[in-house]
């Protein structure tokens, strides 16, 4: 068996983005940036107004002074004059500020009777006034490349002029749940049979991660059902599978993929739960297709995701791979030492009055327990021969409420 950091190395070692494709701005949010966005004009292209008032010469607009209305721009038709000495210009948030004014009046500071304004707060110089360039000038590079789209990038791309983005393709992801007892949700349960949820769970977790999920038939026990789906994932950039990677006699990813042409990298993880991870191609790995087989057990299955397919999908649409982030809890109770596999305890996550995060492991750890999964916030990390730690002591955790998952 090999380390859980290894196993990540490995599959990530030959794994490369997604070719670029260019995208309508309605449908880049989640992607990730092939190339730098480059803005195409600068914002704001003049010198506008952030407020609504009067635009004016800065040495004119003392406390008592009465000047003169010459005209008005609103926002998107600016003054085409010249502000002179003793003149203002009505004008309102977003208005160009005329040539000659070098300050604004608010509308609450002044009091107008016809085309005269009295001042009633003197003005300074530059103040209320958003200068050209002041977020961005044409050519500045506004979003980089290699970063995920979010909805604030969405908009700073529009204010840039881009109706369209170069971005990476979303990795198509095939995924495969096998196993005679499978049901899908809503189907008729065999005797002895489960509902699926791996498939779906999955599903999900690639969607959230930006990629674009086809969920397979169920492979029955055989190894030519198994081998078929060769056939399926033509072109997909991963094969995920659960249930088939074990030692039973039922267990049939390995022996049947390689009757295609599946080479085996790996087998078998020091980690709990989920000892039962392979990873291998179909194929050679320039052209063929990455195959990551997780654990039947839900538990184990949605884990061993987090930990090895969430950087692979990361590495798919064009982010730097890396483990999920860590961060620091104070432990809410006891554990006991560990053995020589890597541990990852669910886990519940509060507050105390200090600030400091606690985390709790459910008493149970079963792998088969989804239930206390989806109300889990943590995982625990336990390295392999970790010494039984107090209540109180610190502990590395992945938040799973921050993953968005």
């Amino acid at each position: 068996m090999i380390s859980v950091e290894e196993a990540r190395e490995r599959i990530l070692a030959d794994l490369r983005a997604t070719p670029a494709e260019v995208v309508a701005l309605a449908d880049v949010w989640n992607r990730v940036t092939a190339a730098d966005v480059v803005a195409r004009l600068t914002q704001p292209p003049a010198d506008v107004s952030a407020m609504d008032g009067y635009a004016l010469r800065a040495e004119d607009g003392t406390r008592g002074a009465r000047l003169t209305v010459i005209g008005a721009a609103p926002a998107g038709h600016p003054f085409a004059g010249s502000v002179g000495p003793g003149e203002i210009v009505r004008l309102f948030t977003g208005s160009v500020v005329p040539d000659g004014a070098d300050a604004i009046l608010l509308q609450e500071d002044a009091t107008r009777d016809g085309d005269t304004v009295t001042v009633n707060e003197a003005v300074r110089q530059g103040r209320h006034i958003r200068r050209a360039g002041q977020d961005f000038a044409r050519g500045d590079t506004v979003i980089p490349v290699g970063r995920r789209v979010t909805a604030r990038d969405v908009g700073l791309a529009a204010a840039a002029n881009h109706p369209w983005l170069s971005v990476h393709r979303r990795p198509r992801i095939a995924i495969l749940a096998t196993g005679d007892e499978i049901a899908m949700p809503g189907e008729p349960i065999p005797p002895g049979g489960i509902v699926s949820s791996n498939a779906h769970a999955l599903a999900a977790l690639v969607r959230a991660a930006a990629g674009l999920p086809t969920v397979l038939p169920v492979a029955q026990d055989t190894r030519e059902a198994v081998a078929a789906v060769a056939d399926a994932v033509a072109g997909m950039d991963l094969l995920v599978t659960t249930g088939g990677a074990s030692v039973g006699d039922h267990d049939l990813i390995i022996s049947g993929l390689e009757t295609r042409g599946l080479a085996v990298d790996f087998w078998q993880i020091a980690m709990r739960p989920g000892k039962p991870l392979l990873f291998g191609w179909l194929g050679c790995k320039q052209s063929g297709v990455p195959v990551l087989g997780l654990p039947g057990n839900p538990v184990s299955a949605m884990v061993c995701a987090i930990l090895f397919l969430l950087p692979a999908l990361a590495r798919l649409t064009g982010l730097p791979a890396a483990p999920p982030p860590t961060t620091t809890a104070v432990l809410g109770t006891a554990v006991a030492a560990n053995d020589h596999r890597a541990d990852h305890l669910r886990s519940t996550v509060t507050t105390d009055p200090a600030g400091r995060l606690i985390v709790t492991p459910f008493p149970v750890q079963d792998s088969a327990m989804l239930r206390r999964l989806a109300l889990a916030d943590a995982l625990i990390l336990r390295p392999p021969h970790a010494p039984a730690l107090p209540e109180g002591a610190d502990v590395p955790v992945i938040r799973l409420d921050t993953l968005g998952l």
